[in-house]
């Protein structure tokens, strides 16, 4: 694939990001920030008299406007440009899949591996929950979380393509996911597990607001994974021009 390709791909990947961006912030604010709100209404009812007097440096209608919409859609840009790069090197080497299809498949790999699989481990948890003093090392262990479920996601790709003349497709693609499998469970099993949520947290508040997370991971990908997919299917295979009217069409000789 040329350079010019792959740059008209990261542009179109930045604004693929930027559309689901806005599609996912609809879901952040409409079903994680209301959780967001009982969060902080719980904590501020539990915290202490002195807690209570820190001055707040930015308001919460500034963080849940105009703060939320710049982190989403920052975000979506920039994932939808790392997207755009990785699907560049993936078309026509992870089977015979159209641009549309290896867009969707990349993306459903993309939040399994980036998102799925690390809050699986270590999920979300809205404001009230977690001791201020682990967050480093809460943030830390999402992120080898997520790097190990990328690097064991390749793996499991480049095994699978070299089992596929021994095994065949199906059972070569069957063998690598189930080594993958096998792989991020030993990686839950050896890595700490992280408890700092309070005794009289409410669960169903808590549940909630993981279910609205997942949401809006699942609506970023999802979409960008559709929108991409059709400007990467025009740009790579545009359709031909249809004959202008009153034009005469040559006969075939």
């Amino acid at each position: 694939m040329n350079s010019t390709t792959v740059r008209n791909l990261l542009v179109r990947g930045m604004l693929a990001g930027l559309g689901a961006g806005v599609l996912a912030l609809v879901i952040a604010y409409w079903l994680g920030e209301p959780n967001v709100d009982a969060a902080i209404d719980f904590e501020e009812a539990h915290a202490s008299h002195a807690h209570g007097d820190e001055v707040e440096l930015v308001s919460r209608s500034l963080q849940s406007t105009a703060g939320l919409a710049t982190g989403v859609l920052v975000y979506g840009v920039a994932f939808g440009g790392i997207a755009a790069l990785a699907y560049s090197f993936a078309l026509g080497r992870v089977g015979r899949f159209g641009p549309r299809a290896t867009a969707l498949l990349l993306s459903g790999c993309a939040l399994l591996a980036v998102y799925v699989v690390p809050f699986l481990k270590y999920p979300a948890s809205p404001p009230a929950v977690g001791n201020p003093d682990t967050i480093g090392k809460r943030t830390s262990l999402y992120l080898l979380m997520m790097v190990l479920s990328v690097l064991l996601a390749i793996a499991a790709t480049l095994l699978g393509k070299r089992l596929v003349p021994a095994l065949g497709a199906w059972y070569a693609t069957v063998v690598a996911v189930l080594g993958f499998a096998v792989a991020i469970g030993l990686a839950y099993e050896f890595l700490p597990v992280i408890n700092d949520v309070p005794e009289h947290f409410p669960a169903a508040l808590l549940w909630r607001f993981r279910l609205s997370a997942l949401a809006m991971q699942a609506t970023l990908w999802g979409a960008f994974g559709l929108i991409f997919g059709e400007l990467a299917q025009r740009l790579l295979l545009p359709k031909p021009a249809a004959p202008t009217p009153g034009k005469p069409v040559a006969a075939d000789r």
